[in-house]
């Protein structure tokens, strides 16, 4: 790891009409905020910081806490609301563009107090609602566009 140590600090100064921003604070390293005080470091694995995250794999967070999240109310109902449930996500990536190919999801929970046809309708339950409600996994999978404006600052 490097010396460097980044100093995150807190802007309460988004930029106008923003709710979630990146700001600079080292060659190829910000950090992320949102409105909300939130902060999360973004940056290459080899940038010798720790805690850092790249933006691949806040990707794939994103999208298996999006499937947690979207399937925890299933879960509470059949498993009880102390169930613990852990989404793990990794990826295939293009041959030859800078992209992701494929995700691949595991959703890990311990149904084994189910009997097999109780168990195999909860997996059908909890998959149907994130396919149906999980905004980032709907996202990727319909590809959404992306429109880049420059501003010059005030």
């Amino acid at each position: 790891m490097s010396d460097f140590t980044p100093t995150i600090t807190v802007t309460n100064d988004p930029p106008e009409g923003t709710k979630l921003w990146v700001e600079r604070i080292a060659p190829r390293v910000y950090v992320g905020r949102n409105e909300r005080g939130g902060q999360i470091l973004i940056g290459p694995a080899d940038s010798g910081i720790d805690g850092v995250f790249g933006p691949g794999e806040l990707l794939k967070l994103a999208l298996a806490g999006c499937a947690a999240m979207t399937a925890d109310s299933r879960v509470s109902d059949i498993l009880g609301p102390d169930t613990p449930v852990t989404v793990a996500v990794d990826t295939t990536k293009h041959e030859s563009v800078d992209r992701f190919d494929h995700f691949y999801e595991k959703f890990i929970v311990d149904a084994s107090a189910l009997d097999d046809e109780t168990r195999a309708k909860f997996a059908d339950r909890v998959e149907r609602a994130i396919a149906r409600g999980c905004t980032v996994g709907l996202t990727i999978s319909n590809g959404a566009e992306i429109d880049l404006e420059f501003v010059q600052p005030d």
